[in-house]
């Protein structure tokens, strides 16, 4: 196995609250001996669960940040048992560039798993989560948005994993962040995702889609501090009374390709269905209109199948084979 380049001012099995960063080696222009540092908390207190809690995955998805950053300087000591380890934003640079992808080596940090230890940044950085932080995790919270290009239904989310043991953990955790849905999603847009390497090494990975957007509402801000910490609380990792849900979550489920939907021209997008609406099947969700061609009728977007809109296209101009729409269908919890 190739040893990790990165060095942490973290020591992981020293007992108390340490702040400090991983240092990851690179080189550019003005500065051949450089280190991208990315700061990590971490509370360790008796024995319990460990968990690895992490958002800024993609750069332009900030709930995450800021909730995380909330709990590095609030969470005392005393309220942890076992182990937190907190990681705010994963891509830094992508971060303040309000990025998707990183700008050091315009690589989408949830592609590059299980990453490398000879690669760039982000192989680097996912490497190290591979071989150093996913093995010391129990759970595993990786906290998403839309980011700039989509905008969902604030959700918490999951695959639907083999094994029975591990799906059934992450259910419930799922249902422990009080979303008002809980997203089963497919992958239809490359391998190499973070939560599906966690899965691999049979850990109980929870991950959301806090809306979406350059705008963040109070309300996302919440929903994304409150369902963190609620979930911290189920797993038993953080001491306190876990938050009941006053209705039942409504579970969705978005596995076939086709309840993904994409443009089939480039043009500018207009949604024609609110986010969270319900539809029925070829019913027009979308219409792609030309700007240089006023004398044509814009390409309508339909849904192939009845059922619920969890995500939309964010950039009102949509090139050719970008999503612009996901469908989901609702499914019995039980049977999953």
């Amino acid at each position: 196995m190739e040893k990790s380049q990165i060095h942490s001012s973290i020591d992981w099995q020293k007992p108390g609250k340490q702040h400090g960063h991983l240092f990851i080696p690179y080189s550019y222009n003005l500065a051949g001996w450089a280190n991208l540092m990315v700061p990590v908390t971490m509370l360790k207190n008796g024995d319990g669960p460990t968990a690895l809690v992490l958002a800024g995955n993609h750069g332009d998805e900030y709930p995450g940040q800021v909730a995380i950053l909330r709990l590095c300087r609030e969470l005392a000591l005393e309220q942890v048992r076992g182990r937190v380890i907190l990681i705010p934003c994963l891509t830094i640079p992508a971060s303040k560039a309000m990025t998707r992808l990183s700008p050091l080596d315009g690589k989408n940090f949830n592609r590059v798993f299980p990453g490398s230890a000879t690669g760039t940044v982000s192989d680097m950085l996912a490497h190290y989560l591979t071989t150093v932080l996913f093995p010391l995790a129990d759970i595993v919270i990786d906290i998403h948005t839309g980011g700039r290009s989509m905008d969902f239904v604030p959700c918490a989310t999951m695959h639907l994993v083999a094994d029975k043991t591990q799906r059934r953990k992450m259910i419930e955790g799922t249902e422990a962040w009080n979303s008002d849905i809980a997203f089963v999603y497919a992958d239809v847009a490359g391998t190499g995702l973070l939560p599906v390497e966690a899965e691999r090494q049979g850990k109980t990975v929870v991950t959301t889609e806090m809306g979406g957007g350059e705008i963040v509402t109070p309300a996302v801000h919440r929903l994304t501090q409150s369902g963190l910490r609620n979930v911290l609380v189920h797993f038993g990792v953080v001491k306190g009374e876990k938050i009941p849900r006053t209705k039942p979550v409504r579970w969705v489920q978005a596995l076939d390709r086709e309840d993904y939907r994409f443009a089939p021209e480039s043009g500018m997008y207009e949604n024609l269905i609110d986010v969270g609406g319900d539809v029925k099947a070829g019913q027009t969700i979308g219409l792609i209109h030309f700007l240089e061609r006023p004398d044509r009728d814009p390409l309508p977007v339909t849904a192939t199948t009845a059922g619920v809109v969890i995500a939309v296209r964010g950039p009102s101009l949509a090139a050719q084979g970008d999503c612009v729409a996901c469908i989901a269908h609702d499914v019995d919890v039980r049977v999953l």
